[in-house]
């Protein structure tokens, strides 16, 4: 799949989905196209250490667990995405390719093509779904870091983390193409909306940071109360932080989607505080986070000229399932 295009790998996995479309359970249909000898990679206890660790470098520069697409055939990969796309929104599906095709403009850039290599991406399963009532699955690689758990039939995906370099493409018949430019536009607008005064409460730092705080900690806590309140915003400003959050939301089915944006306007509305640090303009390197009482999101664009960007949505209790994990449990003592 090396130097593949964009447009023909989703050519090809369209028709892949198509001659699959009638399965009820992707993850089963996945599991069930490896030889013995791929699913003891793939099929790892729900209790093994690696299922809460997670990185968003290279390939090459962090092992993973699971089994990689350099070791599956063209149906297995197409049965993988198959499983991504039912378990992504659209929109999160179509942000995870264009991440992994960055790869492949990397790769031109730098000539490495060892390095940087689309294929070194990795699927992982914890536990058993077709018996299990608690288990999880991820897929990782550069800049990509997906995290599914799946309890009685309950699902959450968190941490989701996402990155793009370049974030825009500078040169070559790609030149102009954004990744994540949405997460990065919504931002500006809104930080360049507010008042002198709103700036002095949202601005807590005036450099950037070189990369988000929490980088890829196993769990993660609220950070200090910095930033603007969504109630020192006006109605304009509010619906254009509204959008931000949903951008990040709309990674996940709509579904999902829809019933943690209730519960942030229902249960969260006074805590939720929108920060900035570094500059606020484009081009030039600049951070911010929203924190809640229950998540944080984050976002830098800081390195490679400020043309790289990470951003990630971690939930308090919730990374790696496991608010549903403990009432699962508590629930089996009972």
């Amino acid at each position: 799949m090396k130097n593949i295009t964009l447009a023909i790998f989703i050519l090809f996995i369209s028709y892949a989905f198509a001659l699959n479309s009638k399965s009820s359970n992707p993850a089963l249909d996945f599991l069930n196209s490896l030889s013995i000898e791929q699913k003891e990679k793939a099929l790892l206890p729900f209790g093994h250490i690696t299922r809460q660790e997670w990185h968003f470098l290279p390939g090459a520069m962090w092992p993973r667990a699971g089994i990689h697409l350099f070791e599956l055939d063209q149906n297995q990969i197409a049965l993988l995405f198959d499983l991504l796309k039912n378990n992504l929104s659209e929109t999160g599906y179509d942000k995870t390719m264009k991440i992994i095709d960055l790869e492949n403009v990397l790769a031109e850039m730098s000539g490495d093509t060892d390095f940087r290599d689309p294929e070194k991406y990795s699927i992982a399963f914890y536990g058993n779904p077709e018996k299990d009532n608690a288990w999880a699955w991820s897929f990782e690689g550069h800049h990509v870091s997906l995290n599914f758990t799946i309890v009685n039939g309950k699902v959450t995906i968190a941490p989701r983390f996402m990155g793009a370099s370049p974030a825009i493409i500078q040169e070559g018949h790609r030149k102009g193409e954004k990744t994540l430019g949405q997460e990065e536009g919504l931002g500006l607008i809104l930080i360049n909306s507010l008042s002198d005064e709103q700036v002095q409460k949202a601005i807590f730092q005036k450099e950037s940071f070189f990369d988000i705080v929490t980088s890829n900690a196993t769990e993660v806590g609220p950070l200090s109360k910095v930033g603007i309140k969504i109630s020192d915003l006006n109605d304009k400003q509010q619906n254009i932080l509204w959008d931000l959050l949903d951008e990040y939301l709309s990674t996940m089915p709509t579904e999902l989607a829809e019933q943690r944006m209730e519960n942030l306007k229902t249960e969260e509305l006074n805590d939720i505080r929108f920060g900035w640090a570094g500059s606020t303009q484009l081009g030039k390197p600049h951070y911010y986070r929203i924190q809640g009482k229950t998540f944080l999101v984050e976002f830098d664009n800081t390195q490679s000229n400020a043309n790289h960007i990470h951003l990630v949505w971690r939930d308090f209790d919730g990374d790696f399932g496991r608010d549903l994990i403990a009432e699962h449990y508590k629930n089996l003592k009972h």
